[in-house]
């Protein structure tokens, strides 16, 4: 969508008088309670706490929170760049740009997601109907229900995701929920004064994580022993989509959440301890919908399986039973892998936190900042947009045709 060009200027542009302090002052307020906590002097510090992935991710984070601030007599950066530099731009760019300088951070639940294409997502604070957001990269390892701390572009008739993209699991989100309150009357203005505090409850959280990674003696509502486990059933070559979808229908136990997911759930509410008492004591994990149901697992449809997931051997035993009573003859005999939560925990901490810290220069790591939202941006590119005939920017600007949609 926007070009690593307008990026790349814009991040320039925070050289120049009075942008540069300014600047400095909102990453401070972004992340200046975790280095006092830990006794760093400077964000530069930040890398001998979390991977410098995160760090140019919080870096990102307030960058674009920068650009929606009004600074002394100046005014917005975004406007200043756009008027001495915006002839280099295209008209999509400079878009993007305006959207940017309006964005406001808040929390997301995911949905309905098409992998490399889109997603939904619903304002956790201010409420409202989900909206479709374009993305290429991140849909493609997001989940349904995830939640993430982000900034929603428009650009015309689409939507777009900022740089500035924070994960958040259930509690941590819930937890800033409570702390910052849900109002459907509440305005940009004030979620754009409070953005700080996303990063914030992010970097806490992650530090927290990285000096205790290991949650030990877990169990679920029956007292289970937690055991990450998934059950597929291979779909048979008789097996249609829509008598899948009819026969998984059919159960009141499973919970439609969209075309390919359901929800596994029991009306009654969780009570530890009918298990078989093995790890009555330790440490319980409890999920509901926000229908109030207790969800024991979840189903996907894919396009050649039917996938479970569970928690613990036992409700994997129950739920393979519910749906070979229900899909029958349209799935083969399942086949099932579990992993330890302790290993599970470790493999998900990789995915989402990146490999062992390294020592960066601190001139390499502004430098290498810059290049990661350099990419993000250029990404765009590549994604395809509607409005030019279902084609990417980078394909449209081959033609001559292509490069007028691209300007208009």
């Amino acid at each position: 969508m926007p070009s690593s060009n307008s990026v790349s200027g814009l991040i320039k542009w925070l050289a120049r008088d009075p942008w540069r302090d300014a600047f400095l002052d909102i990453l401070n307020e972004h992340v200046e309670p975790i280095l006092e906590e830990h006794y760093l002097s400077d964000f530069d510090d930040l890398g001998s706490l979390i991977d410098p992935h995160w760090a140019m991710t919080i870096w990102g984070c307030a960058f674009e929170d920068f650009l929606t601030k009004y600074i002394g007599d100046e005014g917005y950066m975004a406007d200043d760049y756009l008027k001495r530099r915006g002839w280099k731009e295209t008209a999509r760019d400079k878009a993007y740009i305006a959207g940017l300088k309006t964005s406001v951070m808040s929390i997301y639940e995911v949905s309905e997601i098409k992998p490399g294409k889109s997603f939904l997502a619903r304002d956790l604070i201010r409420g409202g109907n989900p909206v479709k957001i374009t993305e290429h990269t991140a849909s493609k390892t997001l989940k349904n229900w995830d939640r993430l701390a982000m900034r929603i572009v428009d650009v015309r008739k689409a939507k777009f995701i900022g740089g500035g993209l924070l994960p958040y699991d259930r509690d941590l989100s819930e937890r800033l929920l409570d702390k910052i309150g849900k109002s459907s009357d509440r305005a940009s203005d004030d979620l754009q004064c409070i953005a700080p505090i996303f990063s914030q409850y992010f970097l806490d959280a992650m530090v927290n994580r990285e000096s205790d990674p290991i949650i030990s003696n877990m169990v679920n509502s029956e007292g289970d022993e937690i055991e990450i486990i998934r059950v597929v059933y291979q779909l048979s070559e008789i097996a249609k989509v829509g008598d899948v979808r009819n026969a998984l229908g059919k159960s009141p136990e499973l919970e439609t959440s969209s075309q390919t997911f359901w929800n596994w759930i029991s009306k009654r509410a969780p009570s530890l301890g009918n298990g078989d008492g093995k790890a009555l004591g330790g440490l319980s994990f409890i999920t509901t919908t926000d229908t109030g149901g207790h969800v024991l697992g979840t189903v996907e449809l894919k396009p050649k399986t039917i996938e479970l997931f569970v928690n613990s051997e036992s409700r994997a035993n129950r739920g393979q039973k519910l749906l070979t009573d229900l899909l029958g003859d349209l799935v083969s005999f399942p086949l099932m892998e579990r992993q330890a939560l302790e290993q599970a925990l470790n493999d998900q901490h990789q995915e989402q936190f990146g490999r062992e810290q390294s020592d960066i220069d601190p001139d390499d790591h502004r430098e290498i900042v810059h290049d990661a939202m350099d990419r993000h941006y250029r990404a765009q590119l590549d994604q395809k947009i509607p409005a030019l005939g279902n084609i990417s920017p980078r394909t449209a600007s081959k033609s001559a045709k292509g490069r007028r949609k691209l300007e208009s």
